[in-house]
């Protein structure tokens, strides 16, 4: 290995040092993406509870009917949605 190739490498592997630093990750990344999950799963799972309580309150008696239902189905919408954002953005 003569003198101009190692300096040839040793420039390619610098390179490729500070690219991969800048790629690196943050902690305020992660953060982010953590809080838009988060939204991402709550948001469905709230909206199906103050809807099936609203629809609940609309019949007479004590029932529940709406509000389970429409929680399981904004359980189910939340964990799709973070599904295919981590399949998408991760």
């Amino acid at each position: 290995m003569n003198n101009k190739q190692w300096h040839q490498d040793v420039v390619r592997d610098s390179k490729r040092l500070k690219e991969a630093e800048r790629s690196r990750r943050s902690i305020l990344v992660h953060t982010v993406f953590l809080g838009s999950l988060s939204v991402l799963f709550l948001v469905p799972l709230l909206a199906g509870a103050y809807l099936g309580h609203w629809l609940d309150s609309l019949d007479t008696g004590y029932t529940f009917k709406w509000t389970i239902n429409l929680i399981i189905l904004g359980l189910a919408i939340g964990v799709f949605n973070v599904y295919f954002f981590i399949r998408k953005y991760w």
